[in-house]
């Protein structure tokens, strides 16, 4: 069974996170999702100026869905309020954040800090957006550099999976983030059967069972070249056993999104139970001797002797 962990300076009561999305876009939701079992939730993501007028929608497929969302469309003063609620309740929720640019990134954490958030993530790479499709190290880099000058608050800095990775990690710890997320949705597309033109029109992020293998061997290669920062993994999670695999490659804790949306609450209740040894159906069961023991923070011991970090490389 899983553990309780520390993740970003906070004390979770277990490994399960809610990642984020349009599902944690309201304090009523973030509440009950945590009431729900989750060890912490993270917010959409606040943006000062996200994008107007778009056609956001999603796409269900078998394995996942395909969606155009970007940000969150409410204020910057109305998050501020909400996580000023939020910490006063001593809540373990982390705050989602990006801006146009690295100064304005600096800002937006300075202001969220201001409330007592306890946590951030820097949600960088939404390939939703123009420049999402082409990140790089220096971007990273960049944004990081400006938000740890700007806060003293430990945040993990998302990113995609895929070509380029390793240095986009690296990046990030050389700019000062206390820990990574992977992934974020992956570049996808879906024909419409009836016109052959691609769903949504273009294409966008996908997320869901298909990226857990990709997103496995991420972490364990990231872990095999010496990454030591504790890392959130984020794919495909639909289980206690899915969020037990990502603890045994090295992952502190694992995000959970996609499937929260078919019986949300239900939904996240049963991996949580699934995780901690507490499911009472006998899927629990399966997952019994399999520890989240030592991954609590900088230079975190994985499961397997194979992936034992090492220093943080240039």
């Amino acid at each position: 069974m899983a553990a309780p962990t520390h993740l970003l300076g906070m004390h979770l009561a277990n490994p399960v996170v809610v990642g984020s999305g349009l599902l944690t876009d309201q304090e009523r939701n973030i509440r009950r999702l945590l009431d729900a079992g989750a060890g912490a939730v993270v917010t959409k993501t606040i943006h000062p100026n996200p994008p107007i007028g778009l056609d956001e929608r999603l796409v269900r497929l078998p394995t996942g869905m395909i969606n155009s969302t970007t940000y969150s469309k409410r204020s910057v003063e109305h998050w501020v309020r909400i996580l000023r609620d939020l910490t006063r309740d001593g809540l373990p929720v982390i705050a989602s954040l990006h801006a146009d640019s690295p100064a304005e990134l600096a800002e937006l954490a300075a202001r969220v800090e201001a409330t007592g958030c306890r946590a951030l993530e820097l949600g960088i790479s939404c390939l939703n957006e123009e420049d999402g499709l082409d990140d790089t190290p220096e971007r990273v880099h960049a944004y990081t550099a400006a938000t740890r000058a700007a806060t003293r608050v430990p945040f993990s800095v998302k990113l995609a999976s895929g070509e380029g990775l390793h240095a986009r990690a690296f990046a990030a710890a050389r700019a000062g983030a206390d820990a990574v997320t992977i992934s974020d949705t992956l570049p996808a597309a879906a024909v419409h059967p009836e016109t052959g033109d691609l769903q949504l029109g273009g294409v966008f992020g996908y997320s869901g069972p298909g990226i857990k293998p990709l997103v496995l061997a991420s972490l364990w290669k990231l872990r095999r070249a010496g990454f030591t920062l504790p890392v959130l993994a984020s794919g495909g999670v639909q289980s206690g056993r899915d969020v037990h695999d990502y603890l045994a490659v090295g992952a502190v804790v694992a995000q959970v999104y996609t499937a929260l949306h078919t019986d949300m609450y239900p939904t996240l209740t049963r991996i949580v139970a699934e995780t901690t040894g507490t499911d009472n159906t006998g899927t629990g069961n399966a997952n019994a001797g399999i520890t989240n023991a030592g991954n609590t923070g900088r230079g975190l011991e994985p499961a397997t002797g194979a992936n034992r970090p090492g220093r943080v490389r240039p």
